[in-house]
């Protein structure tokens, strides 16, 4: 399978940027695991760090349920990977967890919260609080929050792959 990334407008409008610029940033960290196999996609490349492109995925994953399930619309969403006992188990990998099921996860996050996002203006706040601020964020803020997540985690997922096999850019 081959990702295809499409880059954002520069001249839309906000609502269209800012989803284009999400979706930028979802499809960037799918290339930069696209190619490798389970083995290389659990590897913790940079030590000591217990980062790996397939505890991204799954920790990006558990970021899309946390703002568009439980903060936007406050449903009762458990986590995937983390729980009480180990709150970075998304993290933590075994040799029985695979790809296609992170993957799978992962894009069903997306799709949900592409659903949910639909029934609200950017300036609508959400139906539950932070768990940091104790307020209630507009939607316009969810997104550009979950732009930066991405950023930074795609920045990790560079050196995690140069890492890995040498590859660079995207």
């Amino acid at each position: 399978m081959t990702i295809q990334r499409t880059e954002p407008s520069v001249t839309a409008g906000e609502r269209t940027m800012l989803e284009g610029w999400l979706d930028y940033h979802r499809e960037t960290l799918a290339i930069k695991c696209e190619g490798l196999d389970d083995a290389r996609l659990r590897t913790a490349a940079v030590p000591p760090s217990e980062l790996s492109l397939m505890g991204l995925v799954r920790h990006m994953a558990e970021v899309e349920r946390i703002w568009f399930r439980k903060v936007l619309v406050d449903e009762d969403a458990g986590p995937i990977y983390f729980s009480e006992a180990d709150p970075d188990g998304e993290f933590h990998l075994t040799e029985a967890d695979t790809w296609q099921e992170a993957y799978g996860t992962w894009q069903e996050e997306i799709a949900v919260a592409r659903r949910n996002a639909e029934g609200f203006a950017l300036d609508d706040v959400s139906k539950a609080e932070t768990r940091r601020t104790g307020e209630a964020p507009s939607l316009r803020w969810i997104y550009t929050h979950m732009i930066e997540e991405y950023a930074r985690h795609n920045g990790h997922a560079d050196l995690l792959r140069e890492r890995i096999d040498g590859t660079t850019g995207y």
